[in-house]
């Protein structure tokens, strides 16, 4: 008789799919099968509007190009995007099983090669090499643009000449103090004048400004300031008409006005920003409200409301054109001239050329009755920007203008909010306060968004700037600008000084709002130089955010969060360095002070110092550290940190001083720091930041207790506007 197996001795079936598991070979096509397939369903059942993600591509494309360093990377970055993309179509991969996938990859691919594309050839084309040493002397040169600063004493030309040196065409902007040079030549003349040309300045420090990239891409070879009268060779024509008219204006503008008053008014009514005192204007910064000092979004939207709206409601006085015109597009087109003029008339910079596309998309988005605010438009907006001006994405305007849309769209259209704003049967204050609320809790995410590149790129932030912007905007849209405009049209007639008196009240009180909350307690956050990473976290969960919908939105703030704790752990520098070696800072992060080695008769340098440092207030002599010894040539410093004693040692003279005792003191440091070449029998313990290292790597961030040094060189590559060595 056969034997009958016993329960033990007979595994069951699922026991040996476990087992027979545990012993199959890694398949990694199959896992692949897997992972694709779970991602076209979650593609597929996302629901999710893929417009804006091709921006983001796009734009990511472009940001690759700063990022990387060298021209081998930029074409290895291109070339394999694109090859990616053609070996999909080529070999027709997944042979239409994920055809989300298959076209969002592809997709994807093309445009962080086109965005990567684009910009390089826009560098190209527009980049110009600076001079190759500061110069002083007498040169001659056409005026191609002239803007008047009576707020800083100055005008400012932009003027075509030869290079002395190579005959070479290039573009420079020098400073004419009215004080010494009260003559203004108009655009078109050609002048000699004596000045000292300099090339565009890099980085102080890093994480500071980089003037000579924003040079780079408008062309300018040299920056200097004219010295004595200049002489007008051939007077000019007064350049454009809307040049001509933008000047006259703002001269109108501020006769009309008190100082003070009749700068703000001028930005809002000609674009310029010259007449701002620099007390209004860090406050403005502080209170959060500088936006509205730079024709933007808020400004052209204005405009083109308000002609939108009142073309409306006159074109349908009359029964005629009603029946048989559309209304909304005639009213469409009325808002657009009114925009595309404004726009004009203010300078057509890019940050308003940016916004009057946008308002442009949503008018035409209103005549064809679609959602006249919507990712795709803000999508397709960006688009349009970035083929233009792809630099701008490395700038604070585009980032700001396109991340407060950003969060007001993702606001406007997360679900509990469109329940709160649902038309309800309610008293006429209860919705009022319900909007209000609304207005608050906009204002409130606008600032959150908009934090991280504040301090990315000013180094600081305001707080209050919701409840600024609370009073703040609706004022300057509803009051201050339609004032400002009824009081030039009723000029015309004469007939203006008292709504010009009104006007001034207004822009009165807002310069009030901002002081007010300038000055409050804990008003603005000052923070150290942030990190790459950081912000690219921030970045990261901020879109996230913004354009998914549902509840999976929700995963942007894991990366926010990230990045949060990465801000708030993060320590300033110990020793600031700049570029020159003529600057040092030491940080005493316990007593809130910064130590310089140099009293600087210039505030750039002072606030750069004081920014990168992440602190307030005036700074103090080095000789004051405590344990510090300084003599006319050089200064003994001990930095304690952790438990260790730093020993610096910083050139402060430039007298010569015998080798050997030279030598001596420099085994005695861990760091040495000149403005002058060092000899080889210098031999500190770590770092020898003379001038040859220092023309090599820029400014210097040194954190001691890291044993990390940051430079300038870091985060410049293989681009234009960085030439180290000179």
């Amino acid at each position: 008789m056969a034997s009958q197996a016993t329960p033990s001795e007979n595994p069951r079936p699922d026991a040996v799919r476990g087992a027979a598991l545990q012993h199959r070979p890694w398949n990694s096509k199959r896992l692949l099968s897997r992972g694709l397939a779970a991602f076209e369903r979650f593609l597929s059942s996302a629901g999710f509007d893929r417009g804006p993600w091709l921006a983001v591509a796009f734009g990511a494309g472009i940001a690759a190009w700063f990022v990387l360093p060298s021209p081998g990377w930029w074409i290895a970055w291109c070339v394999g995007w694109f090859v990616l993309a053609g070996t999909m179509i080529v070999s027709r991969w997944s042979n239409g099983r994920y055809p989300h996938v298959f076209i969002g990859v592809l997709s994807v691919s093309v445009l962080l090669g086109a965005g990567c594309l684009t910009v390089w050839v826009r560098s190209a084309l527009t980049g110009q090499q600076p001079i190759a040493r500061p110069i002083f002397g007498t040169f001659t040169g056409r005026i191609l643009e002239r803007e008047e600063q009576p707020a800083q004493g100055r005008g400012r030309l932009i003027l075509a000449m030869r290079e002395p040196d190579s005959a070479r065409a290039i573009k420079v902007r020098v400073n004419l103090p009215l004080a010494e040079a009260p003559i203004r030549p108009e655009v078109g003349a050609v002048i000699r004048f004596r000045a000292r040309l300099m090339p565009p300045a890099p980085p102080m420090l890093p994480g500071a400004y980089n003037f000579a990239r924003t040079a780079w891409f408008s062309g300018l070879s040299a920056t200097g300031t004219v010295l004595g009268t200049p002489e007008v060779i051939a007077p000019g024509r007064g350049g454009g008409r809307f040049a001509a008219l933008r000047a006259g204006l703002a001269r109108h503008v501020r006769a009309r006005l008190a100082p003070g008053e009749a700068g703000i008014a001028a930005a809002l009514a000609a674009g310029d920003r010259g007449g701002i005192a620099e007390a209004d204007a860090q406050a403005m910064r502080d209170a959060g409200l500088a936006h509205l000092l730079s024709i933007s979004g808020l400004h052209v939207s204005a405009v083109i409301g308000a002609v939108y709206l009142l073309a409306l409601r006159l074109l349908a006085l009359s029964p005629w054109l009603a029946l048989r015109v559309r209304l909304p597009v005639a009213a469409a087109a009325a808002g657009a001239l009114a925009g595309i003029g404004y726009t004009l008339l203010t300078g057509a910079e890019v940050p308003t050329v940016r916004s009057c596309i946008g308002a442009l998309l949503v008018l035409a988005a209103l005549a064809l009755g679609r959602e006249p605010l919507s990712l795709r438009m803000l999508a397709v907006a960006a688009v349009c920007v970035l083929l233009l001006w792809p630099e701008s994405i490395a700038g604070p305007s585009f980032q700001m203008s396109f991340g407060a849309v950003l969060a007001i769209v993702a606001l406007g259209t997360a679900a509990p909010v469109r329940r709160f704003l649902e038309p309800r049967e309610e008293a006429a204050a209860a919705r009022a306060l319900r909007y209000l609320a609304m207005l608050l809790l906009t204002g409130v995410v606008i600032e959150l968004a908009l934090m991280p590149i504040g301090l990315y790129h000013f180094h600081r932030a305001g707080v209050y700037g919701a409840l600024a912007n609370v009073v703040a905007i609706p004022l300057t849209t509803f009051v201050v600008m339609p004032l400002t405009g009824v009081a030039l049209v009723l000029d015309l007639a004469g007939a203006g000084g008292p709504v010009w008196w009104l006007a001034g009240k207004a822009i009165g009180l807002l310069l009030s709002i901002a002081h007010v909350i300038a000055a409050r307690p804990g008003a603005v956050t000052v923070m150290p130089a942030m990190g790459g990473w950081a912000f690219l976290l921030f970045v990261a969960g901020g879109l996230w955010l913004g354009l998914w919908s549902g509840r999976i939105r929700l995963w942007g703030l894991v990366p926010a969060a990230a990045g949060a704790l990465t801000l708030a752990a993060m320590a300033p520098p110990d020793v600031l360095v700049t570029g020159d070696g003529r600057h040092v800072g030491l940080v005493d992060p316990g007593g809130g002070r910064l130590f310089v080695l140099r009293e600087s008769r210039s505030n750039y340098v002072r606030d750069n110092l004081l920014e990168l440092a992440g602190m307030e207030g005036e700074p103090v002599s080095i000789a004051q550290w405590p344990g510090a010894r300084c003599n006319r040539d050089f200064c003994t410093v001990p930095v304690p940190r952790e438990g260790q004693i730093w020993h610096l040692l910083i050139a402060r003279g430039r007298d010569n001083v015998p080798e050997r005792m030279l030598a001596a003191a420099c085994d005695k440091a861990d760091i040495v720091i000149a403005d002058r070449w060092l000899p080889r029998s210098c031999h500190p313990a770590w770092l020898k930041a003379d001038r040859s290292m220092l023309r090599r790597t820029g400014g210097l961030a040194i954190h001691l207790a890291e044993g990390k040094v940051m430079t300038v060189a870091e985060g410049q590559g293989d681009h234009g506007w960085w030439h180290p060595g000179r």
